[in-house]
Formats: C-alpha cells, structure tokens, sequence
C-alpha cells in the first residue's frame, strides 16, 4: 500500500485527506489544530492516520501542506522588524501607497498603518533609469551608513526596494551584496528578486510581506521537514501555493510570499475537480471554517485568477486563485452592541477556546452554538470524535445575549444565523456585482467544517437552484492540495510597441522566461514528467494606465504573428469592457508564464444510479420555522448513488453536517456529491 496525503490547517481543525494508489479510496480525519504550538497538529494527524486506517509513514510516498503560518504572522503582526532601504525621495512609498480610502463607504476609515513604519525607511544614494540605465550605482560607505542606521533603529532585517529596479535589478543585487559582505547574517530581501514587477508601491509592499513573514515561515517548514522524517515520512514535503499549485517545501522557504493564500487556494481547487466530475462548469465555492467564509466563481469548470489580493491588510502582487474572504464562519461569535443591536462576528472564538458547545473552555455564544442549540449538531458523533458537543453549554452561551434583546433562547439561536446569513448575502451581493455575473447562473458548492450547515439558507436568499455537498467537503482543501499541480508564475517587464521592429525581443524575452521555468521546474523541484506552458501578456492601448493580461498562442509568438497577438488582446478588452478600438496602437507591458508539472488526479469509480428514498438512522428534534419538529437523520456514508430525500432533514458524517430546511431535496450522484435542489417560491 503506498499513499498520497493532503494537509490543510484551518482556525479550527487540521484535516488530512488519504489517498490509496492501489485502490482509489479517500481516506479522511480531522484533528483540532494548535494555533500556539503550529505543526504539532500534523504530527498528531499523521499518527492517527496509522491508528485509524493503518496507513504506516514509511507507505506516504507523496504529501503536501497547507500552512497559515505566513497569513497568521501577517494578520497578528509577528514577524520580524524590518527597516526598506529606498532610492533617495521616494522615502513615503508605503505611506502614500495608491491613495485609496480602506472603506469608500466609511469616510472615517483609515489606512493600516504600514508593516515597516517611516522612521525604519533609510534612503541609498542610487538612481536606476526607467529604459534601466544605471545612472549611478551604491556605493559600499553609504550602504554601510544606512545599514548602521537601520540597526540602530532596531531593524532585525532589511527589504531593498530601489527605483526602476524591475528594468535592472543590478543596484538592488549590489546593495544586498555589500550588506552581506559587512554582516553575512542579517536578512536581506531584494524587491526584483521577490517579484520583479513595474509600480514601485506593487513591488514594494509585496517585497515587504514576503520579508517580514520569511524567517517564521522558514523556520516552519524546516522544523515540519525534520517532524516529518522522524516520524518516518521519507517522501519531501511539498507546500500549496497562492496560485493553486503547490512547490517543494525547500522552494517554500525563499518563496514564502507565493504561499500566504495556500489553504483557501487549495480549496478552489478542490472544487473546480469536483465540478468537473459533477458536469457543473459554473459554480460558486462557498468555504466556511471556523474562523471565516471564502467565496470563489469557478466558470468553465476553471478557477478565476487575479493579482492584488487582499492578505489581513495589505495587497499581494503575486498570482493568486481569486478568493474572497466573507467573514462569518462557524466560530464567529455573537455579541450585543452598545444600542442593543444582535451581531455576529467579525471576532472568532477559533480552536482555542472554541465555540462553547466544544466544552474546551469557551463561553461566548458563536455560530456554532446557535446550531447546536436549535438541533441540528450535537445529537450525533462530529469531527471524528475530535470534539463532544455540550448543548447546556450552548444553551448558557445563547441565554446571555438572549437575555440582552429579550428572545427565547431557541429565538436568539435563529436570530444568530439569520444575522450571518444575511452578512455573507451583503458580502456575495457586492462580488456578483464586481464580477458583473447572476449567481443564479451558478450553483453553489459548499464544503468546509461549517460550508454544509449554511449553505442551503445563503443559496435561498441568494436565489440559486442548486447546492452540491461534494462527498468529503470537511476536508475538500486538504484534496485540493493533493491533487495540484507543481506549478510557478514568471514575469518580465518589457514596455514594448505591438510592431514589426519589436517581435524579435518579445520571442526573445520568452525564451528567457521558459529557460527560467524549465531550470525552476526540473532542477528545484526534481520533476521530469509531463508538464504544460501557459503564454500571457499584460496589454494596454497606448495611453491607458492599466493594462488587460490576455492569453497568447505559443505558435503565435514563435511565427511572429503580431496581427493574431494584437487580436486576442482587442476580443478581450471587449470581453471586458463591451467596446474595442482595432486601430489604436497596442502596448506589452509585461511578458507573463506559467508552468504546471502534471500532478496524478484520483480517480474516483463511478457507481450506477439505484433510484430509491433513503432511509433515515433516527429521528431528531430540530427548531424549525420558529418551533421544534422531528426530522429525519441520515448518515452520508448509507446514501448510496440514487438515494433520495426532502427537507427538513440533516446529513450526518464526521467531517461536516448539512443543515437542509424545509423547501429543498437531495439527491446523490453517481460520485457520491450531494445535490440538494431548492423549490421555486411563487411570487
């Protein structure tokens, strides 16, 4: 037996997904994660996994991470003190950023205040010229200054962030080399280095996450690296990325920027695999864990990319897989404002005390709670025993904000979800309108230790038709993660006319990109298998500030063929904005390329539909339009292919519950997904 294992740590649980090379099943388990002691809950995991399922380390041949390391040093603030060294007058780049307000809506918001404060800015007498001349290069006594001054102010480390240096990189590498000649130890992080792209605010805060985050996540990874093989887990660790791939664990250490959103990436694409085997090209993902809800479009059965990511505060240049964090989850707690007004979140109780009903040491009511106090968790086993769910623990939790609005108990509960559902509807109703798209045109898929138990009350306000409840949805990021591909992102900045004169450097800088990607792909990661090239090109018309990346054809740019380059540019601007101009001149700004390695996919054995009602395990007491009825209960695990039912009902199985109300049925498919449909209210 040899087996492939994804890893997954959310605010709550850690989940692993197995899968058995041999015989196509999915072996999956849940432990509770330990925010102050990260990776403890991976060792735990991997012991269990042999108790549970005798799955021995020695038989993992493949196994991949998705770490909140990075994103939690980031969101609490932890990382290093980093002073940036900037060309001379451009000492406020962080501080002016793009002049945009936190809040458009909200004009007392405010901006964060930057991860490297203006007093630890030192400036370089420098200057790199925007065609990348060096007009004047450092010189070793003021790199040694501005050094003793950034130590003086308490610098643990340094970004260097020079002007014009995605044109030519040479200032910036000769800065980092004088630093490392005068204190070989002291971290330094060149901006060209981390991502080379034009706009010194872009390449400059995306270089200043990646350094005040490297060392913890370094030293992550490492420590995981030497867990594992005392553990007996010989096959090198591989990390999920940002963009939905995944890289080795050794490549994760100078690359940490690329992996800040690897957990709700991987789950992204879990659900684009899971909607191509369900024959649902659109869907929405809905993620909901303990401590927020993430929503993603998957169009074409393909997940939407984006650059500019959100991460806690700050923007993320990098490529990323387009996911929207919607607050929300299950452990969001409840409170009473200082009007009397009944609100839910943004505050999580997490895995550390947990929701109350957990019984680990929480008493604030959280959305969980409110679940288990109307019936739907708590009268059967969850989280593979990980946790027992306390109702009288939920019940005193509710009963203190209950009292606060005067509600029932069960009132307030009702209230807490209705509340929730009612902020991801608010959250979702503004990215339908971003992404200009009807989300009754998708169907949602949900999955995450709290996705099912939302799910069919958001897809009612929203109006959709459809829920899938993928067969393992607690752990869906976990096989997301498994079954990516090894994949990295390279850009080159060019600023080149769309003309005949310009199509030899444009064929040249690509082979300098691929050259770059193969090294990347067969040398750092040690993979020689099968693999696939993706061309793109940020383009503008001449004169626009911002430019479109359009998709490009390989046999396109090798023949030289301008007219077809410039073709796919215009059919996107008009795909975009509904209007293009085929006589206007085109500019390149950047040259972009993707490589993926191929990553094996489960295949999973479709069953043959047997038509037939399912029959329940129990009947439970559930609160249910304002009183308590009894519903049947089922266990995932029974519903064959075929097997059929009607709300209200709940879906019982380790790794999530599936709250379903009145109005809606279920059905499940030939590969185990659950479709619940939703009736359609008159008008």
């Amino acid at each position: 037996m040899t087996y492939r294992v994804g890893v997954d740590i959310g605010g709550t649980f850690t989940d692993f997904c197995a899968f058995d090379n041999e015989t196509n099943s999915v072996l999956t388990l849940k432990v509770l994660s330990e925010p102050l002691n990260p990776g403890a809950e991976v060792m735990r995991g991997i012991k269990e996994l042999e108790s549970r399922y005798g799955v021995k380390p020695q038989e993992i041949t493949y196994f991949t991470h998705g770490t909140t390391v990075g994103v939690n040093t980031l969101i609490q603030r932890k990382g290093i003190k980093l002073a940036l060294f900037v060309t001379e007058n451009f000492e406020d780049v962080l501080e002016v950023a793009r002049l945009k307000m936190p809040d458009p809506y909200n004009l007392l918001s405010t901006p964060p205040k930057p991860l490297i404060p203006r007093e630890r800015v030192v400036s370089v007498s420098e200057r790199t010229l925007h065609d990348g001349t060096v007009e004047k290069a450092p010189e070793a006594e003021g790199i040694a200054r501005a050094l003793e001054e950034a130590k003086s102010l308490g610098a643990e480390g340094v970004i260097i962030a020079l002007i014009n240096s995605y044109r030519n990189p040479a200032n910036e590498h000769q800065t980092k080399e004088i630093l490392q000649e005068i204190d070989p130890d002291f971290p330094a992080f060149c901006s060209s280095d981390v991502w080379p792209i034009i706009r010194e605010y872009e390449r400059t805060i995306t270089a200043a996450v990646h350094g005040y985050v490297q060392p913890r996540v370094s030293f992550y990874l490492e420590s995981l690296q030497q867990a594992l093989l005392e553990a007996g887990v010989e096959a090198p660790p591989k990390v999920t990325k940002s963009n939905g791939g995944v890289m080795s664990a050794e490549s994760g250490k100078t690359e940490c920027v690329q992996m800040l959103l690897s957990g709700t990436a991987a789950g992204v694409i879990g659900a684009s695999f899971i909607s191509n085997l369900s024959g649902f090209d659109n869907t929405m993902s809905l993620d909901i864990g303990g401590t927020s809800a993430d929503v993603a479009f998957i169009r074409g059965g393909l997940p939407q990319y984006g650059i500019g990511e959100v991460v806690g505060e700050f923007p993320i240049y990098v490529p990323s897989v387009a996911v929207t964090s919607i607050g929300a989850g299950g452990g969001s707690i409840a409170w009473v404002d200082d009007l009397g007004v009944l609100r839910v979140g943004p505050e999580s109780a997490g895995s550390t005390p947990g929701p109350a009903c957990y019984n680990r040491g929480g008493s604030r009511p959280t959305t969980t709670d409110a679940f288990a106090v109307l019936g739907y968790i708590g009268q059967f086993e969850i989280g593979y025993s990980a946790i027992e769910v306390d109702i009288d623990k939920a019940r005193n939790a509710i009963e203190s904000v209950a009292k606060m609005v005067s509600l029932s108990i069960e009132e307030t509960a009702q209230a807490i979800i209705d509340i929730a559902v009612s902020g991801m509807y608010m959250e979702v109703s503004k990215l339908v309108s971003r992404y200009a798209i009807d989300p009754r045109d998708f169907v949602m898929q949900a999955f995450g230790g709290a996705g099912p138990m939302m799910a069919c009350f958001l897809a009612k306000e929203l109006g959709l038709q459809r829920v899938i409840i993928p067969a393992t949805p607690g752990v869906l990021s976990a096989l997301g993660g498994l079954i990516a591909d090894i994949k990295n992102d390279f850009i080159s900045t060019v600023f080149l006319d769309v003309d005949d004169s310009q199509v030899t450097k444009i064929q040249s800088r690509f082979k300098e990109l691929k050259k770059s990607a193969l090294t990347w792909l067969k040398e750092d990661q040690g993979y020689s298998d099968e693999f696939t090239l993706i061309y793109s090109a940020d383009m503008r018309y001449r004169g626009q500030s911002f430019e479109i990346e359009t998709l490009l054809n390989v046999d396109d740019i090798e023949a030289g063929n301008l007219s077809s380059l410039e073709e796919a540019f215009h059919v996107q601007h008009e795909k975009i904005y509904e209007h293009c101009d085929r006589e206007a001149p085109i500019q390149i700004v950047n040259l972009r390329l993707v490589i993926a390695g191929t990553s094996p996919k489960p295949h999973f054995v479709e069953q043959s539909l047997s038509p037939k009602q399912a029959e329940p395990i129990n009947k439970i007491e559930v609160f249910v339009s304002g009183k308590k009825q009894s519903v049947n209960l089922y266990q995932r695990e029974q519903l064959g292919a075929g097997a059929f039912f009607k709300g209200p009902a709940v879906v019982a199985q380790n790794d999530t519950t599936t709250c379903i109300p009145d109005g809606i049925s279920g059905e499940v498919d030939t590969h185990g997904n659950l479709v619940l449909s939703i009736e359609k209210t008159q008008a």
